[in-house]
């Protein structure tokens, strides 16, 4: 006499996928990223392939530095044409970051972020081969447009890739763009040394450009991995309607298999992505969360483009230093205060929150700024350290506080149909205080010297008054749950 085993078999599927997780709406999707993806899952290769863009960001903006004597001594540029070139990928930045912001929130996260870095690579290759200043400030507009486009879609690949609270949450993870921007800024600094020790003298005209030509190298190389393990941020896909597609990305990203309940109603968007979502963020709740995270934007920028963008030009001309040293400082201090201070940021704002890390992060920029211009220019040892001292603590403030979380509370202050035209809004008005900033430090320090320090500390007193101002803490708050409470609303 036989036995089926069938009865047995359809019992056991039956208990497998009662144990699955269920989801019936896009709340349910966000809740299951915000406990965090299985181990062994692809969740952390896509953080780590968005963080590779804003590596790509940070050395083609921080690529220039070391360059701009020489451009400006191949091409006899003025302060001002030298202000042109050297601001040309912020122009750029501004314009993509506006159509990027809307593009991420309209189409997907994964699409914008596929089409992105070809732009990077023309553009590098243009840079490296400019016959003239207006080539390469061509290039470098072109460039920055893939850098204004990158950076929502990798904020918001960061914030919807990682769980809510502890280790590794969501501020963490966003924070960490400041870590990586100072370690591709010091790549670019190592590769300067490296060229300038290995490059006959006569040739030294070539440095900049072989410098500008390496930024296709990595975007060559994160095309090609990326289709392996990028996928749509699910919540992105939920909030679309599309709940078979979240639950196939948890599954292939997260590691967590997860079933879609058919009875339950039929899921909607939770809101619809058009340029009137631009205004959204200057309406009701989302206001004071706007007015703060660009105000601590536009200073962070201005402050930092200024000093670390001029780093080069601070070092070698106000105090009075080689070309090698300039080369070994420079890097000494990225990578001592402004990358340890990013990894100490990355690691405590689960703890501490953005919020207090950002206020000392202002205020140690506060005294660096105004010490070095008392300061003024060194005339003996003692000074020339002492002004250091006062970089370096100006760089550990930026990655301690707003070099970090200029982009937490970017990201975090808006839920997943917002968060796109929230980081575009905010990085268009940073790019444009970039622009200004690099624009200006050239001819402001011909015009001033070190007096230029006064006008730069405006900027880290700004920051500290918006934050006493507006006390939001976006560490550890779950911003998406606001879409689906207005979903429910309507």
């Amino acid at each position: 006499m036989s036995v089926s085993l069938a009865p047995d078999r359809a019992s056991a599927r039956a208990a497998a996928d009662d144990s699955r997780p269920v989801i019936k709406s896009a709340a349910d999707v966000s809740s299951l990223v915000n406990r965090g993806a299985a181990i062994g899952s692809d969740a952390r290769v896509v953080v780590a392939i968005a963080l590779g863009g804003i590596f790509l960001d940070a050395y083609d903006l921080g690529a220039l530095a070391f360059g701009m004597k020489d451009i400006a001594r191949e091409f006899s540029l003025t302060p001002t044409g030298s202000g042109f070139v050297a601001a040309a990928i912020t122009f750029g930045a501004i314009i993509g970051a506006f159509l990027g912001g809307y593009l991420t929130d309209r189409i997907g996260r994964y699409r914008v972020f596929m089409a992105d870095m070809f732009f990077f690579v023309v553009a590098a290759i243009a840079c490296a081969l400019a016959p003239n200043a207006w080539v390469l400030g061509g290039a470098r507009f072109v460039m920055g447009l893939g850098v204004g486009i990158d950076l929502p879609v990798a904020m918001a690949f960061l914030a919807e890739f990682s769980r809510l609270q502890g280790r590794g949450n969501k501020a963490s993870r966003v924070a960490m763009w400041c870590p990586v921007w100072y370690a591709a800024i010091s790549v670019s600094y190592l590769l300067v040394l490296g060229l300038y020790a290995v490059l006959p003298e006569h040739n030294a005209g070539w440095l900049w450009r072989l410098i500008l030509g390496f930024g296709a190298v990595p975007a060559i190389a994160i095309i090609l991995i990326r289709s392996r393990y990028m996928s749509e941020s699910p919540v992105w896909a939920a909030n679309q309607g599309d709940l078979k597609g979240a639950a196939a990305i948890l599954k292939r990203s997260y590691g967590i298999d997860a079933r879609v309940d058919d009875t339950a109603a039929a899921p909607t968007k939770t809101r619809r992505a058009t340029w009137s979502n631009y205004g959204a963020l200057l309406r009701g709740v989302y206001l004071r969360r706007t007015v703060l995270a660009t105000i601590i934007a536009i200073a962070s920028s201005f402050a930092y483009n200024a000093v670390a963008f001029g780093l080069p030009v601070i070092i070698s001309s106000f105090l009075a230093q080689s070309m090698l040293t300039t080369i070994l400082a420079s890097l000494a201090l990225n990578l001592c205060f402004a990358f340890a201070g990013g990894l100490f940021s990355v690691r405590t704002v689960p703890k501490y929150g953005a919020w207090k890390l950002s206020v000392v992060g202002y205020a140690f920029q506060l005294v660096a700024l105004v010490g070095l211009a008392i300061v003024g220019k060194p005339s003996t040892g003692v000074e020339v350290v002492i002004a250091i001292a006062f970089l370096a603590a100006f760089l550990l403030g930026q990655g301690v506080g707003p070099g970090s979380h200029s982009m937490t509370f970017a990201s975090l202050s808006y839920p997943t149909s917002l968060r796109g035209v929230g980081v575009g809004f905010n990085q268009t008005l940073m790019r444009a205080s970039s622009t200004v900033s690099l624009f200006l430090f050239p001819v402001l320090s011909a015009a001033l010297g070190t007096k230029v320090f006064w006008i730069i500390a405006v900027a880290p007193l700004a920051g500290l008054v918006a934050l006493l101002a507006v006390r939001w803490e976006p560490s550890g708050y779950d911003v998406d749950a606001e879409d689906f409470a207005a979903s429910q609303t309507r």
